[in-house]
């Protein structure tokens, strides 16, 4: 599939640092005074640190490129050294991708006689760094972290009352939001919490319109948002989608948009994403009226 993928000229580089603070995704790193990508992962390829690179070492380019692989990106990772392998680690430990950085490791272990740094070394650090985390308030995991905290990537589980926790009111609604972020510019499909889900995708307004929203649709399912009036660069939105479809293999897609004319940009943005996957997934859609009432609900 195509996807743009962010180059840097290491030779060009002079090591200011002004693409590490502007990358949302946290993706880039310095090492060893250089802008290194440390996760693919996690980078979109929107490129809003290139417009911060003075030197012009950073590019954007769109290749013909495989699903992610752990595997593959550790073939790339440790020809740069000790130092770009465990910041790769590690950002995949602050995410909590613990599966590909369980692969990753595999990796290393497997390779450890053609390696020029010490496997155990690397072992001992991430665990002294997970240790650092004991914490895990959002704040704690990401702000140590490179870029946005709001656009990292973090799955959570729900919160129950139990033994000597107090429920103010009865009245309260549990939220059945499981990940963060939501918005289509910041999800990653790569993210684990998307892998096999069922995948909600609904316009802005939406929830707050329909006043069952989380119990009677988002319960269940894996959440992305956006406004397809509003919103700009809504190509990337296709291409994010055919990812979710044939690299995160979700099940299926609903499709929840208000009763105005201009909502129905993003029930066509998902089909034509389903017209551009390899894989073929149901669609729902789902309208809503302005007063908050369910008006048609249907697979298309």
């Amino acid at each position: 599939m195509l996807r743009d993928v962010i180059q840097i000229d290491s030779e060009k580089c002079n090591g200011c640092g002004n693409c590490i603070t502007n990358c949302h995704e946290g993706a880039l790193q310095m090492i060893d005074n250089k802008a290194v990508l440390v996760s693919e992962l996690m980078c979109d390829g929107l490129g809003a640190c290139i417009g911060h690179c003075s030197v012009g070492a950073l590019k954007i380019e769109k290749q013909e490129v495989q699903p992610y692989s752990e595997t593959e990106v550790m073939k790339k990772m440790t020809v740069k050294g000790k130092n770009v392998v465990l910041a790769h680690l590690k950002h995949l430990q602050d995410h909590q991708e613990f599966g590909f950085m369980k692969e990753g490791l595999q990796f290393l272990q497997l390779h450890k006689e053609e390696l020029t740094f010490d496997v155990s070394e690397v072992k001992e650090q991430l665990r002294i760094e997970s240790g650092k985390k004991e914490v895990h308030s959002f704040t704690a995991m990401h702000m140590e972290a490179s870029g946005c905290p709001g656009s990292h990537s973090v799955a959570f589980e729900k919160t129950l009352a139990g033994p000597g926790l107090k429920v103010e009111s009865t009245r309260e609604s549990q939220s059945e939001l499981t990940h963060w972020p939501v918005q289509m510019h910041l999800i990653q499909p790569a993210a684990s919490h998307f892998r096999n889900a069922d995948l909600l995708l609904s316009a802005d307004c939406v929830a707050f319109s329909y006043p069952d929203f989380h119990s009677a649709f988002l319960k269940g399912k894996k959440l992305a948002i956006a406004c397809p009036k509003l919103d700009s660069n809504k190509e990337v939105y296709i291409e994010k989608l055919v990812q979710l479809i044939d690299v995160a293999l979700i099940n299926t897609i609903t499709v929840m948009i208000m009763e105005v004319p201009c909502c129905g940009g993003l029930l066509q943005i998902a089909k034509l994403a389903t017209a551009k996957s390899s894989r073929k997934v149901p669609v729902k859609a789902v309208s809503v009226s302005t007063r908050g009432k369910i008006l048609n609900e249907g697979w298309v």
